[in-house]
């Protein structure tokens, strides 16, 4: 039997997280699920994808999840060291704009000043 795939979803603290090792068929229903209640606690998210050792479609599916989940839930999301492989797709499926659709919603979400 092969060993399970591996990632780690790293809490930086407000908001900010890391993902690492693999972020693909065999992972991201994972990641995702793994993800969910820590995400819930933020209105704005940064997620440093720069410790991404494979990626594939089904990552960027779960980018792309990620985005959604943040403009349904009026959050902000940010994805920093985007993998080649992920942009290459995303490029080639034209959903790259996508990737940055998270931002978009920041004016929404930043409350008044006092």
């Amino acid at each position: 039997m092969l060993p399970m795939s591996e990632f780690t979803l790293e809490d930086r603290g407000d908001g900010s997280f890391a993902l690492s090792g693999e972020m693909s068929f065999d992972t991201a229903e994972r990641i995702l699920r793994e993800s969910e209640e820590p995400f819930e606690e933020h209105t704005q998210l940064e997620i440093d994808l720069s410790g991404v050792t494979l990626s594939d479609s089904a990552g960027l599916a779960l980018l792309l999840e990620w985005v959604t989940w943040a403009n349904h839930t009026v959050r902000e999301i940010r994805f920093t060291g985007m993998p080649d492989r992920v942009l290459a797709i995303a490029r080639t499926t034209e959903v790259e704009g996508l990737l940055a659709r998270g931002e978009r919603w920041a004016g929404f979400i930043e409350a008044p000043d006092a």
